[in-house]
């Protein structure tokens, strides 16, 4: 659980910033890149921000992921129940054409099928009934945006670990300089401060494995 909180992190900032008095980078506006700061964390590291939780499942084998879900990471088990394992598509799609319609019983939700390209979808077999299945799942989600109303004792916490607040401050002056780009050294500074944030989440040129521990093969399609 994280103890880092939100404000100390802008005074951080407004210190690197030579800016301790929020003139030139009001606190607001500082606020506004720290919540841009931690979608960007998520974007590249889904495993930030990881919920484990109850899904009730609708009726159907088609079932879709909460609104603050960005993927789906794993499927464990029915609640009370069975464990539940991926399967590809194609097996079922050629060995059971008409696996859409099973009906599963009490708790007996077999396989789940997920294809990172629809990230917020997936399929059980069988199909589930609503208020009868509830399997457990653990998927990446969106931060939500804090709000501060006094930024002089506001004790909310930064939403992801605390490993990541050096990450969180990067970005912050990533964009703080990349605004003041027209001045000397500026651009320069942006850029380090960018290459320190790329370089702490270990961003390569593809999307971190991380995303999806799935295979993205052709036999989810």
């Amino acid at each position: 659980m994280a103890t880092t909180k939100v404000i100390d992190i802008l005074d951080r900032a407004g210190i690197i910033l030579q800016d301790n008095t929020n003139v030139r980078f009001p606190n607001a506006e500082l606020l506004k890149f720290f919540n841009d700061a931690q979608k960007e964390v998520v974007l590249h590291r889904p495993d930030a921000s990881m919920v484990n939780t109850t899904f009730a499942c609708a009726t159907g084998s088609k079932q879709t992921l909460p609104a603050a879900a960005l993927r789906l990471t794993e499927i464990v088990r029915n609640v009370g129940g069975r464990s539940i394992t991926q399967l590809q598509r194609r097996i079922l799609d050629e060995t059971l054409p008409n696996w859409h319609e099973t009906v599963a019983g009490t708790n007996k939700i077999e396989h789940f099928i997920y294809d990172p390209v629809d990230p917020k979808t997936f399929y059980v077999y069988p199909k589930a009934v609503s208020g009868t299945h509830s399997i457990e799942i653990v998927y990446s989600s969106s931060p939500s945006d804090i709000s501060i109303s006094d930024f002089s004792s506001d004790t909310t916490v930064i939403a992801l670990d605390d490993v990541y607040s050096n990450c969180l401050l990067d970005y912050i002056l990533y964009r703080s300089y990349q605004k003041d780009s027209e001045f000397a050294g500026n651009a320069q500074r942006a850029m380090m401060h960018y290459q320190s944030f790329t370089t702490a989440l270990g961003i390569k040129t593809q999307s971190d494995g991380a995303a999806t521990p799935f295979p993205a093969t052709n036999g989810a399609n």
